[in-house]
């Protein structure tokens, strides 16, 4: 299993939300580190696109795409049995379901965004941390990896549910990070919880449509993927419960 001798070789890591940019990049980098690879995402033309490439990319590694309905807690809990079966293990679940919706002000700020949002990024979150948990603490190199936003720690009066949704997913993700703590005991956490706290996101194509555009303090999504493999090369002790900034801190 896995793929030559990456820093990754014989991992086997999930990644939700694997069909868009920074789920392609992701499961590219991934693959390249020797890791065999699992991602889901809730469009299956999206997914198989972005397996195939992340095939194409790296020969020979092992790149499967599951659909899988993450607001399903039921579904999520099948996903991570059904890996932990097929490969024998589970290492890392990767969370990049993203969404966005903002006003322009706080007073136009529409309640049915939060309903949007909290679905997207704090039920997936829960569902998923609680569905891989305890495979990826029987690993010797769990990682559960959140990508969030700079706006979390400091939101825009525009921003509040988007933020606020990021805010909770956070604090949802430290509370795992306490789980891996404890189940360390004394020797300290064998797996762990960790934020990677960007922006934005900017990709080649975004970069195409405005050739003019600065993108400042946004992180590309091949660095994204840089940093996320980075989070498997420390140890579980350095990366439980802290956020790894990839942008500066407001």
């Amino acid at each position: 299993m896995g793929n030559g001798n990456g820093p990754l070789s014989g991992a086997v890591i999930a990644v939700a939300g694997a069909g868009g940019p920074a789920g392609r990049a992701t499961l590219v980098r991934l693959a390249e580190a020797g890791a065999t690879v699992v991602g889901s995402d809730n469009d299956p033309e999206r997914l198989a696109e972005a397996v195939d490439a992340a095939r194409y990319g790296h020969g020979g590694a092992t790149v499967v795409g599951d659909t899988v309905d993450l607001l399903d807690l039921q579904s999520t809990r099948d996903w991570a049995t059904r890996i932990e079966k097929d490969f024998g293990r589970v290492d890392g679940l990767v969370h990049l379901v993203g969404g966005w919706r903002g006003s322009e002000t706080f007073t136009k700020t529409s309640l049915d965004d939060w309903d949007f949002l909290e679905l997207l990024l704090i039920r997936t979150v829960q569902h998923t941390s609680l569905a891989f948990h305890e495979a990826l603490q029987r690993s010797d190199r769990g990682r559960y990896v959140l990508i969030s936003a700079a706006g979390a720690t400091k939101p825009s009066a525009g921003n509040a549910s988007y933020a606020a949704a990021k805010a909770a997913a956070e604090a949802w993700t430290l509370a795992l990070a306490d789980f891996f703590h404890k189940a360390g005991g004394e020797a300290g956490p064998t797996s762990a919880a960790a934020i990677l706290v960007v922006k934005a996101l900017v990709h080649d194509a975004m970069r195409a449509e405005r050739p003019n555009a600065k993108f400042a303090g946004f992180t590309d999504v091949k660095d994204l993927a840089e940093a996320i493999v980075g989070v498997w090369e420390k140890s579980a002790a350095e990366v439980n419960g802290n956020r790894l900034w990839l942008t500066e801190k407001p």
